[in-house]
């Protein structure tokens, strides 16, 4: 196929698998096998943009800022999903160098660059938080965190009580210009790591961090229609869409256009907590000037590139 720019979001299992203790190993392991379709890209050519998420990442490190509360000053959240960024970013970058020194391709350049994300300091999800972070505690606890810290909690499926946070929509990739002019230099690069760190413009000019968690494939798609990318490659843990999901009469999905997706997504087949957010990002970047959407499973990315997997939505 003709030379194009992609955009690959990794979903939360490419590098953090459920029942796996999580631990640095596992990740590096998972991480390199989910390059091998992204080395393949380019291998043949193509610019690829990464971006990944850092949800037990963060939640991890939420975990070590209360337990040493007491030692040392706690970190904000703006600047734990920086860390993620910079940490994880360090990862995939190796892992990648490795994968392509195994595939033979020499001379290829990665950058990893901690991204800030344009929001708007208004977005209604400050005043009405919900995306949940860091560990589970009691009511009792909760109570306590809500009077003495003043966090948001809310009771998280019946399984204990959490912090909520902002999770609001990203406008622009401040550092959008950086990330192509690395592109136009043969560059891939990993960006926006974690939906990237939110920051709004203060009255005085002055860009200010905001203490939330912006969703990874929304910044994905703002940062394909901000760098000028065809493909936006959406990675997660099926091969393909599906409608009337795990029922009997499941159907996976070959081909959408965005008008089939919006039919789909108001009837309610792509719930808040999983595909839905994935197709509301492919409908944002097709409609902002993208040529195709591709979701699929880490696993089939190369394959689906070629067309022979996963779901494809267009215009």
């Amino acid at each position: 196929m003709a030379k194009k720019t992609i955009i690959v979001a990794l979903g939360g299992n490419a590098i953090s698998q459920e029942f796996e203790e999580g631990n640095i190993a596992q990740q590096f392991e998972n991480t390199r096998k989910s390059l091998l379709g992204v080395a393949e890209m380019i291998k043949g050519g193509h610019k690829v943009v990464i971006s990944h998420g850092n949800g037990p990442q963060v939640g991890n490190e939420l975990i070590r800022v209360e337990m040493s509360r007491d030692s040392v000053p706690p970190l904000p959240l703006g600047v734990l999903v920086g860390d993620t960024e910079g940490g994880m970013g360090y990862m995939i970058e190796q892992c990648l160098m490795n994968v392509l020194h195994d595939k033979k391709v020499e001379n290829s350049q990665i950058a990893t660059l901690v991204t800030q994300v344009l929001v708007d300091k208004d977005d209604p999800s400050i005043q009405n938080p919900t995306k949940y972070v860091g560990p589970f505690y009691t009511k009792e606890e909760a109570e306590e965190f809500a009077k003495r810290r003043h966090w948001n909690m809310k009771e998280d499926s019946g399984r204990g009580y959490r912090r909520v946070v902002p999770s609001p929509k990203p406008l622009e990739i401040i550092n959008s210009k950086a990330i192509k002019t690395l592109l136009d230099n043969n560059f891939t690069v990993i960006a926006s790591g974690g939906g990237g760190i939110p920051a709004y413009i203060d009255t005085n000019g002055w860009y200010e961090g905001l203490d939330g968690v912006i969703d990874k494939d929304f910044a994905s798609a703002v940062m394909g229609k901000n760098v000028g990318a065809e493909i936006l490659m959406i990675l997660t843990a099926v091969d393909k869409v599906s409608i009337n999901f795990r029922k009997e009469n499941q159907q996976d999905l070959d081909h959408m256009t965005v008008a089939e997706a919006k039919k789909y997504f108001e009837e309610g087949q792509f719930p808040k907590g999983s595909m839905g957010p994935k197709i509301q990002a492919a409908i944002n970047f097709i409609e902002n000037g993208g040529e195709k959407v591709i979701i699929t499973s880490i696993e089939k990315s190369a394959d689906a590139l070629e067309g022979n997997v996963g779901t494809v939505i267009t215009k």
